[in-house]
């Protein structure tokens, strides 16, 4: 009998303590009822037999949600998030009152209120504005489930869309209009290259032009024939070619034209 009794004395007073961890928070309940007041890390006294404390996890918690909804343009879209949250400790009693255990705050709470949020930014616009917009949709998204969730104590911190999904019919018209934008960019750019092309001709042309311009207009002025007898020249050191004894003008006989240089002196100046 005594034994016994000092095993009952030991286990009641065993059952008058509960231990928190850091990152844990707990409701204490005394015959079903949850009593006001949070009980945070450390060591809490709770009647024996009578009572239990409730520990729920304040760390950050993820899970992935599924949602689907119809955009402004009726096409059905449907998408994955991952969520990041934890529980505002001092609601941590009315999620116990209300919720109970974090399985029920994860498929009565955050999995419709995902839903509703999702709905609310995907009607704002269409899928293809979905698709291309990918961040202002989830901006739209973030912005509703966090006023939504807010209100039963639960804090986002950052979500993510997993996966995004339209019809395969629509998927095939948006590939088909990128390869369309495609080509004609392509096509404005092969436009663009030949008309630079066209353009550096017509310049050249006209620098080719005026560079036979500026030549004609020295031959005229005092001097021209030096200088045609000095081009005569450098050709015929760069050609290697044999020149003709007598360079003319022009004219019917060419004995009579006027020559720039008679090959046949240079030769016998160079003998001598």
């Amino acid at each position: 009998m005594p034994l016994i009794l000092a095993a009952f004395i030991a286990f009641s007073g065993l059952n008058c303590f509960v231990v928190l961890n850091p990152g844990q928070a707990g409701v204490l309940s005394i015959l079903g009822k949850a009593k006001d007041g949070v009980l945070l890390e450390g060591i809490h006294f709770k009647p024996p037999f009578v009572s239990i404390v409730d520990i729920y996890d304040l760390t950050v918690q993820k899970f992935e949600v599924p949602a689907q909804s119809s955009t402004k343009d009726l096409q059905d879209l449907t998408a994955r998030f991952a969520i990041n949250f934890r529980l505002d400790p001092l609601a941590v009693v009315e999620i116990r009152r209300t919720q109970g255990t974090l399985a029920n705050i994860v498929s009565k709470i955050i999995a419709p209120q995902t839903q509703e949020s999702f709905k609310i930014a995907a009607a704002r616009r269409t899928v293809e504005e979905a698709i291309t917009k990918r961040n202002e949709l989830k901006q739209d998204f973030d912005e509703a489930l966090s006023q939504r969730l807010d209100n039963y104590g639960i804090l986002v911190l950052d979500t993510s869309v997993v996966d995004l999904d339209f019809s395969p019919e629509f998927a095939k018209a948006v590939e088909d209009k990128q390869i369309a934008e495609q080509r004609a960019k392509r096509a404005i750019y092969v436009a663009q290259e030949a008309e630079q092309t066209a353009q550096a001709d017509i310049n050249r042309a006209k620098g080719k032009a005026e560079a036979q311009r500026l030549l004609a207009e020295t031959l005229k002025a005092q001097g021209g024939q030096l200088v045609l007898q000095k081009e005569a020249i450098q050709a015929w050191k760069e050609g290697g070619a044999q020149m003709p004894k007598v360079l003319v003008m022009g004219g019917d006989e060419p004995a009579r034209a006027p020559f720039l240089f008679n090959m046949s002196n240079v030769e016998q100046s160079r003998g001598k």
